[in-house]
């Protein structure tokens, strides 16, 4: 295995309390996070070596954000402090029919204003075998974009995996590109795809039905517009309450279809970073050369678990992740 690489912004996310509002609250619990670091923050759990490129602020917050990273075990060499703050989201946890609440301020903070000359991408991909992007990332700026794209264009030319998650924020994007042609260009950069029919629907400006033949169309229509795609891995959410959710996986390779037994979470804990988790899990099965089929049940595991954990990244460890994968999701006590 060699080096794992993450891009995005790390943002702060502020919550009241438990299950409070906002205005029921004169204190916010607070946690580092943001999507790409994330993941990173997961797979250095899990033992990976993984490197993650950044802004921070330049101040206190910045500090602690770069502390709690390296206290993950993520490389941080190339976090940058610039003299912008550190994005951040307000969220209002909900429960049962009360759903969860958030709000950003992040388009003017460190990440946004990230530009291609700060980042030495050579440097970065220098014993790197895995480069991770989120369609969070290019929807944050200009800058954002153009300096994933290097990085993107870089990695593919000496021939690094790249996993791609072109989830589309329509609030994001306020700086003139138009989203699905910016996904759609840098997934066509990328090797792993990880989204369903949705995701295929909004960058290929296709309609196609949202069962098991529809998500087998829409892959094999990507492979063949997109041909560096070589795999299309998908995660189908139930959300029976705020707090009650099942979810299972599958996938298409180009020749079969896989899927996963559905697990139930019945008590939710938090349920962001969930998806994050999902990715991490897969990325764990690319690295140590898992089977298709162990992969996926690795990464619908390994959101389940998420589901348990406060926080935007998971802590499980593989063996906690492996256990559930294995179908044990008694929760009983381990002395």
């Amino acid at each position: 295995m060699g080096k794992v690489v993450t891009f995005g912004e790390v943002i702060m996310r502020l919550s009241p309390p438990g299950f409070n509002k906002m205005k029921q609250s004169n204190s916010l619990d607070f946690f580092f996070g943001g999507t790409e670091m994330n993941v990173g923050a997961s797979l250095a759990q899990f033992g990976l070596t993984v490197q993650h490129v950044s802004n921070v602020s330049d101040d206190f917050v910045g500090t602690a954000a770069i502390g709690c990273m390296q206290g993950y075990g993520i490389d941080t060499a190339h976090i940058t402090k610039v003299k912008h703050p550190l994005g951040l989201y307000f969220m209002e946890v909900g429960s049962g029919l009360r759903a969860s609440q958030i709000t950003y301020n992040r388009l003017h903070g460190a990440f946004a204003n990230i530009q291609p000359e700060q980042v030495d991408w050579e440097k970065v991909l220098d014993g790197c075998t895995l480069l991770h992007w989120t369609g969070i990332s290019p929807a944050i700026s200009e800058g954002a974009y153009q300096t994933l794209k290097e990085g993107l264009t870089l990695a593919k030319q000496k021939g690094i995996t790249i996993t791609a998650d072109p989830a589309y924020r329509s609030n994001l994007w306020q700086y003139g590109r138009n989203g699905f042609e910016v996904l759609r260009e840098l997934v066509g950069l990328s090797t792993v795809f990880i989204g369903g029919v949705n995701e295929v629907n909004e960058i290929l400006g296709t309609d196609f039905s949202r069962d098991e033949a529809g998500f087998i169309a829409s892959a094999q229509k990507l492979m063949e517009t997109l041909p560096g795609i070589t795999t299309v891995y998908d995660k189908i959410r139930t959300g029976l309450s705020a707090t009650h959710q099942k979810i299972y996986a599958q996938a298409w390779d180009g020749t079969t279809f896989y899927t996963t037994p559905e697990i139930e979470i019945s008590d939710v804990v938090d349920r962001i970073g969930t998806g994050d988790a999902y990715a991490a899990g897969l990325i764990y099965g690319i690295e140590t050369a898992m089977g298709m089929e162990e992969t996926l049940a690795f990464a619908n595991a390994a959101c389940a678990v998420k589901h348990t954990i406060v926080g935007d990244v998971n802590l499980a460890s593989v063996a906690e992740i492996s256990e559930v994968a294995g179908g044990n999701t008694s929760g009983r006590l381990k002395r």
